[in-house]
């Protein structure tokens, strides 16, 4: 339930760890954002366009759907399944650049959650796939938050039962860390709206 007085609104694009995979109702990381900047005395509305599943292919396929609902700022959270399917990275790197590009010509600003790759792809792809991440948000000067399950992969009392989506408490962990970064786009975002 969005807040009737809303004054910025923010798009979560990403996958299924925005979409809030196996959580209950309520329980996702926009949902708990949004409650936990209103308990903040912030009146945000963070609309969740997360799609389980979804590769940085299809975030971009389906940005302008996702963009309709006129935001003015934008947390982008793709890549984990590119990992998880060892992709080529270049194939991660062109496809968020061109997501970042979009958002960039509307103005809207972006803060980028990045992703590590799964150990059992090696050092090498692992070092190649964390870069894509870190180089974009400088290249496009996107807030960046380095690794979107920090404080939380690894460990089994914030994570369901597969070990990769967080249960609602380790969406809390990630809500609270990742915080001072989304009050930052804020911020930027109602510089850009003058």
């Amino acid at each position: 339930m969005a807040p009737a007085d809303a004054e910025t609104r923010i798009l979560g694009l990403g996958d299924s760890l925005m979409a809030g995979y196996g959580l209950p109702p309520g329980e996702s990381f926009p949902d708990q954002l949004q409650r936990a900047l209103a308990a903040q005395g912030l009146a945000v509305e963070v609309t969740n366009a997360g799609v389980s599943g979804d590769t940085s292919a299809g975030g971009r396929a389906r940005l302008d759907w996702a963009l309709a609902s006129d935001p003015h700022a934008v947390i982008l959270e793709l890549g984990a399944n590119d990992g998880l399917r060892g992709l080529d990275p270049e194939e991660t790197r062109r496809n968020l650049d061109a997501i970042l590009t979009a958002l960039g010509e509307r103005g809207l600003p972006v803060l980028l959650a990045g992703m590590l790759a799964p150990p059992n792809l090696g050092q090498e792809y692992g070092t190649e796939f964390e870069a894509v991440f870190r180089e974009l948000a400088e290249k496009h000067g996107a807030l960046f938050y380095p690794f979107f399950l920090d404080g939380v992969a690894g460990d089994p009392s914030l994570n369901l039962a597969d070990g990769i989506h967080p249960t609602a408490d380790g969406v809390a962990v990630i809500v609270e860390r990742i915080m001072p970064l989304v009050k930052e786009l804020i911020a930027r975002s109602e510089t850009a709206a003058r």
